[in-house]
């Protein structure tokens, strides 16, 4: 197998849509670590409002991941897409900030998941258009291991920030530094290459030409989704049992830390036992997690136990 270079894939497109990755990720997940807390605490709203939140947000940025890519093939432009929606994501998760209800954070976190839907399929295309076809696994893992990195630091800065004095609205305002910086390394670094727009066709002429396989993977993957909660969730129930918002945020550290990992692990496994049996397995753990917060105490140990286990089976999906 020929070997290849760093050169052939490390391009300029590819470390900014990195960098945008990264910063973006420091962004929302600083948010999202006091986002439990400060609608418990500060907004008084009950956990019924922060699931309707993030099932809302969670349902429109799938639905605009599908609708982006349909639009993203048939106006062949990728940037402007992108960097519009890396901008509108910055200003909605800072606009926490000024909340003083909670519907008002449904609607900046809706706002924002769903420009980050719309957004994807875009960036995901520029990636692929920089390199090589045989390079696609080398680029989209530096991506991803962004990402990844993005998603460990925030917890921690977020809570480094409550350390020192901030508030929660400060730390939703101070994302707005990290977005756009993601927002301006997509603008001002990435290049695109002009391509013609597709002949004009209808979203759902090109629904149909899915295969039935596929359509029946989504309605799987569908399902399971009406019973999947945000780990927001899980910030919450922590901080409702143990009653320190920070040992909650602790513990979504852990959460992502342990998600990453198990991510490239479960990846190398889907080549040996199958991928379909491998998300078939972290479908029930993740069920089975859900069953252990149900029933859990106030014991940190426990706690971090199903947090473990919680990135474990998200790590498989």
């Amino acid at each position: 197998m020929a070997t290849i270079s760093r050169r052939s894939w490390l391009t300029r497109n590819v470390l900014a849509i990195g960098l945008a990755s990264f910063f973006s990720d420091v962004s929302h997940e600083m948010a999202t670590t006091v986002l439990p807390a400060f609608l418990a605490l500060e907004i008084r709203a009950t956990p019924l409002a922060l699931g309707a939140i993030e099932g809302i947000a969670d349902g429109l940025a799938s639905f605009f991941k599908l609708i982006g890519g349909w639009w993203t093939d048939r106006m062949g432009r990728r940037k402007p897409i992108a960097v519009s929606g890396y901008a509108v994501t910055t200003v909605a998760t800072a606009s926490f900030a000024l909340a003083v209800s909670w519907p008002v954070v449904l609607f900046g976190r809706a706002l924002a998941w769903m420009a980050r839907g719309w957004r994807t399929p875009a960036r995901n295309a520029l990636l692929a258009d920089t390199v090589p076809r045989e390079a696609y696994g080398h680029a989209f893992g530096f991506e991803r291991a962004m990402d990844t990195v993005g998603a460990l630091v925030a917890p921690v800065l977020a809570l480094s920030l409550l350390e020192a004095g901030a508030s929660y609205r400060h730390i939703f305002a101070l994302a707005l530094i990290p977005g756009t910086l993601a927002t301006l390394a997509i603008a001002l670094f990435v290049s695109e290459a002009k391509r013609s727009p597709q002949p004009p066709r209808t979203f759902f002429a090109d629904v149909r030409h899915l295969s039935r396989p596929f359509l029946l993977f989504l309605l799987v993957a569908g399902v399971f989704g009406l019973g999947q909660f945000a780990p927001t969730l899980l910030v919450l129930r922590a901080t409702e049992l143990t009653g320190r918002p920070e040992a909650a945020m602790a513990l979504y550290v852990l959460f992502n830390g342990v998600q990453a990992a198990s991510a490239y692990a479960f990846g190398a496994l889907a080549h040996r036992v199958g991928s379909l049996n491998l998300l078939g397995a972290s479908y029930l753990a993740f069920a089975v997690v859900a069953l252990g917060f149900a029933h859990v105490g106030a014991s940190m140990p426990l706690l971090a136990l199903l947090f473990a286990a919680a990135g474990l089976a998200v790590g498989g999906i």
